[in-house]
Order: C-alpha cells, then structure tokens, then sequence
C-alpha cells in the first residue's frame, strides 16, 4: 500500500479540555498522529506538541492519525502506570461518533468479531476466527438521513484493538465514510476526512478517585 505524505494540521497553541499535576486532556485533530511515526518527517505528533508544555507528558493510549477527538496524557511515571492499567481493566469508557454509509435498521446493537493484522497489508486489520483476538463494539443509531444515505451512530468500544471501529463497521455492512483503508471508493470519497471523532472519555482520576468526564463536540 502506498502511503500519502504526512501533512499534519499546522500548530496551534495548546488548549487541553482538561491539565493538573497528574494528567493532561486534549482534543486532538484529524490527520495527526499521536506518536511519532518512523522517520523525521513524522516527529510531529500529539505527544510531543503536548510534551513542549508538558515536559513528564506521557501517551497512554492511540487515536488513529484520521480520527478526532478526545487523547489522555499521564504525567510522569506513576500516573502512566495507574492510567494504563484503568485502561487495560477496562475502567476507562470511551464513546465515539461516526457517519456512515448506509440506513442501519436496528437502533442498537453488538459486533463481536476477532481481529488480527492483515500482515502483507499492514497497518490494515481483518477478521480471523482462529487466530483473531476478541473485539467487541457496542453502536447506537443517532440520526439518519435518506437523502445522503448515512448515518450517524455512537461507538462504544469494549475492546481496544487497532482500527477495531472502523472494522467493525464495515464488516456490518455500513463503513465510515472518509475511510481510506475500509471503505470502497464511493464511501471513501464521500469526505474529505475520516467521520470518526472520540466524543466521550469516562474515568476515574487515578490520584484523588474522583469521577470525571470529558466531552469534545462532534464537528461534523
């Protein structure tokens, strides 16, 4: 797969949703990456444009470079250890939104299918029943609209497997539109961008065991 140039959004002075002495909150844009990728050319990222205020600044989990919204940084050793490990339990719930192709008829529902990496096709991900680790993605019908034929659908991931939303979607029948590596052309090509945005994070603050939440709009 040929790869485009990395054009990141041009930087903007850092707004985080949310900053303390333990962790850091912010609404990253579609087409940056979280972590720089390989290559000088790639050194732009959320982390380091978070690290440049941030300095103990650490990444705790991913968004893919297409997708919006809501990122956690740990600050400092300690808060990574005890973040990373609500993630690994499953304490932390996220909440997406995305425009799909398609009319979905239920208004709610489950994808249950086990991902593995398409290796010859990498970063690519596919479903394999013998060797696929278990995912599971909780959607819920939004809106619809009849005359572009989308929808819009809240997506819980359960799970947390790479590209495991944009999967699941179009193994349903109904891809993101904007998705490169998912869609077929015509869905693709429906946006300029990926309609995928990380809308809601649910945690608790892993020094003072206060309940927090954090919203970031949808923008489109």
């Amino acid at each position: 797969m040929i790869s485009s140039p990395y054009t990141p959004p041009p930087r903007q002075a850092l707004e985080p949703i949310h900053a303390d002495d333990y962790l850091v909150v912010v609404d990253k844009p579609a087409g940056l990456l979280s972590v720089p990728g390989r290559g000088e050319d790639k050194a732009d990222c959320m982390a380091s444009r978070v690290q440049a205020e941030f300095p103990d600044a650490l990444i705790v989990h991913r968004l893919d470079m297409a997708t919006s919204g809501l990122l956690i940084l740990a600050r400092g050793a300690v808060m990574h250890r005890a973040l990373s490990m609500a993630f690994e339990q499953r304490k932390v719930h996220k909440r997406y939104v995305a425009r799909v192709a398609g009319i979905l008829e239920a208004e709610s529902g489950e994808v249950a299918l086990p991902l593995i990496c398409d290796w010859p096709n990498r970063p690519r991900q596919k479903v394999d029943f013998e060797l696929g680790k278990p995912s599971l993605t909780r959607y819920r019908v939004l809106a619809r609209d009849p005359h572009t034929h989308t929808s819009c659908v809240e997506l819980e991931p359960v799970t947390g497997r790479s590209h495991q939303l944009r999967v699941h979607m179009q193994q349903l029948g109904h891809p993101i539109l904007g998705d490169d590596l998912y869609a077929p052309p015509e869905v693709r090509d429906a946006s300029s961008r990926l309609m995928l945005h990380a809308e809601q994070l649910d945690i608790t603050h892993p020094a003072d065991g206060r309940h927090m939440l954090f919203r970031s709009a949808t923008p489109f």
